[in-house]
């Protein structure tokens, strides 16, 4: 059997209210956008193509990521919530992709060995799961790996602004691996960027 192929989405298209009247996403830790340094942990996994799901803030967020060996999408109904985005992410990847890894674009912590071990938890499985979540003190975080095959009809259903979370709970086919608290901190405030 050939070796699942797996790609990688960032989500990228929210507002971020919370954060702020500023765009969260291109707020400034260790001299560079919060979600550059989302996209080089990605880049520096093994998951290919990497998609970034752009929507509010499009532009400048595109700007941000000059230079990288990224796929850009615009979401046009990203108010709708980040079921949209998490859908034309996925629209983008080339037929051939088995499942994807799903990343937060605030979430400054995650390197490329996140991505990396639940890669190879997928990869190692017999029989596939339907996905590989990262679990820190007893609790799921992110990035998830969801396999599109068996999550067709879920994610096709998706609607508001749900992300992978409802759509896994109760499954017994979900494999949980324990990881550090980085899978746990994202950035809502100025106040947790600081801490970042």
């Amino acid at each position: 059997m050939p070796e699942p192929r797996i790609g990688a989405v960032i989500l990228a298209a929210g507002r971020g209210t919370r954060f702020g009247p500023e765009p969260k996403l291109l707020a400034m830790l260790h001299g560079e956008p919060l979600i550059r340094h989302v996209a080089r942990a990605a880049l520096a996994s093994s998951a290919r193509p990497v998609v970034v799901v752009l929507g509010a803030h499009s532009d400048a967020v595109g700007a941000a990521l000059a230079g990288l060996d990224l796929r850009l999408v615009d979401n046009p109904d990203s108010a709708v919530g980040l079921s949209t985005s998490l859908r034309a992410g996925l629209a983008a990847m080339p037929d051939a992709i088995d499942a994807v890894v799903v990343l937060l674009g605030d979430m400054p912590r995650i390197t490329a060995a996140h991505l990396d071990g639940l890669i190879a938890v997928y990869r190692a499985a017999e029989p596939r799961p339907s996905a590989v979540v990262p679990v820190t003190g007893g609790r799921r975080g992110n990035p998830v790996l969801l396999d599109l095959d068996k999550l067709k009809e879920v994610l096709e259903n998706l609607s508001g602004d749900t992300g992978a979370g409802p759509l896994l709970a109760g499954r017994g086919d979900v494999i949980e691996v324990e990881m550090d608290d980085a899978v746990a901190f994202d950035v809502d405030t100025p106040a947790a960027l600081a801490g970042g």
